[in-house]
């Protein structure tokens, strides 16, 4: 079970290398973690988180999808990007465990962030 009780700031911790054999997040534990992110991000069928961010152009959400793929680099824990005219749709998930993670919140804050 991860430590729901201990609130810190996701945007100050870093990612930590999940090897799997870890358990998934559990609904509780989502929702508390969620309520440290903007209300944009949403958990998916409690599996993945997903935020859209809007743009006035391609330039804008190009420059924004570069952004979040150098912080993910830096975090080692990579998000599917989804690029459009105006739109960037952002998805996490830990592969290796088939679910969420708290590296995933981490990240979420980070991108929060730019």
């Amino acid at each position: 079970m991860h430590d729901t009780a201990k609130k810190t700031e996701f945007h100050a911790r870093k990612c930590a290398p999940c090897k799997g054999g870890v358990k998934p997040l559990n609904e509780p534990e989502i929702s508390a973690f969620l309520k440290q992110l903007s209300a944009e991000w949403t958990a998916v069928e409690g599996k993945r988180l997903e935020r859209v961010f809007k743009f006035k152009d391609f330039a804008e959400a190009l420059e924004f999808t570069n952004k979040v793929g150098r912080l993910a680099e830096a975090r080692g824990h990579h998000p599917d990007i989804h690029l459009s005219w105006g739109k960037v749709t952002v998805q996490l998930w830990t592969y290796k465990i088939g679910g969420l993670h708290e590296n995933d919140f981490i990240l979420a804050a980070g991108i929060d962030r730019l």
